[in-house]
């Protein structure tokens, strides 16, 4: 507690006090750390991105007047969520993790400025252009997008491939990103009036070149190291191999979908799964919950070896010309594993690096309870019969329920100095 300024006279001899330190502008705080703003623009844009897609799900259920869009709103889905939303996040964690695998100092804030200006520019552009029906806003908007991310590919790549040091965490993320602007290329040909094809290869990138791969390799890298400091006697268990059949299998999957073969990666897929439930075992799922923020990713995790299942049994059903599941497979990945471990990753790297404990209080863990739910939700749109309109709205309206007040607790911290008073 501050004490109350005193009016009298300093006696004599006595010490010189200091002078209160100034305030810091909110340009000051939010480019202290490269986290801050990628996570702050990532979580404003959970809403953004998805307010219009409720919109449009509920007004297939006849609530709204449907919204007007001058591309498959479906696509548009896909696109944001690939890469207008989870990519903030990744480039904020990975500027602020990566040095650290490497051994090398922490990226200064500044670093994340004109990148963020940049990507946060991009997307304001290209939904403007959505709908105020611009094609001219929405190439400029992407292209813009892009020029960012090139930017954080050239800031990560000397840490990424530090001489000497480890390259089977870093050197992959760097290349899922670069990957991902091929991805962002793809969509700038399609929005300058390429083929459809262009529009199904950046969704395929999107999701099995860039996304999968990311959160693979940090759960591989993160999820066995935090639980051995979160656990008495906890055995670190960290195979190469099993991280190779993941992102193989993530690589095999995404060329497939490209080609429109993605049925005969039901064999990758299948191995991927037990190798995703395996480590979700050989990493203590059960004893997890002993710390609620390390269950939360372990949860998240588990998600993946759900997906891959599902993913490899809708393959080999459509082998033999069985067809089931529909986007399930697909929905368990990008909202039970990607969104279920955005929150919890980012809710763990927030409270760390603001100075507060890292304890997951009552409010985040019913919001990542909530969320596995509303994965659930969506995943069982695609398999019970006739809930195809009816779910996927109550799923979209639950991922809102759950992100505004997560976005509501966390957008102060990265506008507000750390509570520990230390810098960054």
């Amino acid at each position: 507690m501050d004490k109350p300024i005193s009016l009298q006279a300093r006696p004599t001899g006595a010490a010189p006090q200091p002078a209160a330190e100034p305030p810091a502008s909110g340009a000051t705080v939010l480019f202290a750390a490269p986290h801050r703003s990628m996570f702050l623009a990532g979580a404003v844009q959970t809403l953004l991105a998805f307010a219009p897609w409720a919109w449009e799900l509920l007004a297939r259920n006849g609530l709204l007047p449907a919204p007007v869009w001058p591309w498959p709103p479906a696509w548009v889905h896909g696109l944001w969520a690939a890469y207008g939303i989870f990519p903030f996040f990744v480039f904020g964690f990975l500027l602020t993790a990566m040095p650290r695998w490497q051994g090398m100092p922490d990226t200064p804030g500044a670093v994340a400025r004109l990148p963020w200006l940049l990507l946060a520019a991009g997307w304001l552009g290209f939904d403007a252009g959505l709908f105020i029906a611009t094609p001219v806003l929405r190439i400029g908007g992407l292209a813009l997008v892009l020029a960012g991310w090139l930017l954080i590919l050239r800031a990560l790549w000397p840490v990424a491939f530090k001489p000497e040091a480890q390259r089977k965490h870093a050197g992959t993320t760097w290349f899922a990103l670069a990957a991902g602007a091929l991805g962002l290329v793809a969509w700038l040909a399609f929005a300058a009036g390429g083929a459809p094809l262009a529009a199904r290869i950046g969704v395929s990138i999107g999701v099995w070149w860039l996304l999968a791969p990311l959160f693979m390799v940090v759960s591989h890298r993160m999820i066995p190291f935090f639980s051995s400091s979160a656990l008495p006697k906890y055995e670190l268990v960290r195979p190469d191999w099993a991280l190779q059949v993941l992102v193989g299998a993530s690589l095999v999957h995404g060329l497939l979908a490209m080609a429109g073969y993605e049925a005969w990666a039901w064999p990758a897929d299948l191995a991927a799964a037990g190798t995703a439930l395996w480590l979700s075992w050989k990493w203590q799922f059960r004893r997890s919950f002993a710390v609620r923020l390390l269950a939360m990713l372990h949860i998240g995790f588990l998600w993946l070896g759900i997906a891959w299942l599902l993913a490899g049994l809708q393959g080999l059903g459509q082998a033999f010309s069985v067809t089931l599941l529909g986007l399930a497979p697909l929905h368990a990945m990008a909202v039970g594993f990607f969104a279920t471990m955005t929150l919890a990753m980012v809710s763990r790297v927030t409270l760390g690096h603001s100075g507060r404990p890292l304890v997951a209080d009552e409010l985040t863990w019913r919001l990542a309870l909530g969320l596995h739910a509303v994965a659930a939700v969506r995943v069982l749109a695609d398999v019970l019969p006739g809930a195809q309109t009816v779910l996927p709205a109550v799923a979209a309206v639950g991922w809102l329920v759950v992100f505004t007040p997560w976005v509501v607790r966390l957008v102060p911290i990265y506008l507000s100095r750390r509570a520990d008073g230390k810098p960054g």
